[in-house]
């Protein structure tokens, strides 16, 4: 019978320089990443992001020619324990996600909110340009300017 092993990459370069705690020493490392979804709106597009035990406060929220960036961190709330056994599967840490917005998105009119651990960043969708149809005129274009 084979054993499955999760692949933790850490736990090799630990191995490899040993500088890096093992899964023996230590809990494995965990990077965390907050589910989001971005849905699109008739006029706008709406960006959602689950992020429990996070105030308004710990989150930031940043445009950069048209990446949209939001960044954070959860902290540890380990207690300590002395008698019996502790199991923390919850992971912590800093995050980032980052989205390309579509060009001519006005950045002034994007807006964010946050209630029950949940953030929303409204973006407005940009304007489509329309086609401007130029008019005949009747006679040649006279070049004065070029004339004189």
């Amino acid at each position: 019978m084979a054993t499955i092993v999760r692949w933790e990459p850490f736990r090799e370069l630990s191995t490899l320089f040993n500088t890096l705690p093992t899964q023996a020493s230590a809990a494995p490392l965990r990077r965390w990443l907050p589910a989001m979804d971005l849905v699109e709106a008739d006029g706008s597009y709406l960006l959602r992001a689950d992020l429990p035990g996070l105030s308004q406060d710990d989150v930031s929220i940043q445009l950069d020619e048209r990446v949209l960036t939001i960044s954070g961190e959860r902290r540890s709330e380990h207690e300590s324990s002395t008698d019996g056994y502790r199991r923390i599967e919850r992971a912590f840490g800093s995050f980032q996600r980052s989205v390309t917005l579509p060009e001519g998105v006005d950045a002034e009119a994007i807006s964010a909110g946050f209630e029950n651990g949940v953030l929303e960043v409204s973006i407005p969708k940009p304007v489509a340009r329309v086609p401007r149809k130029i008019e005949i005129g009747g006679g040649q274009p006279t070049l004065e300017a070029e004339a004189a």
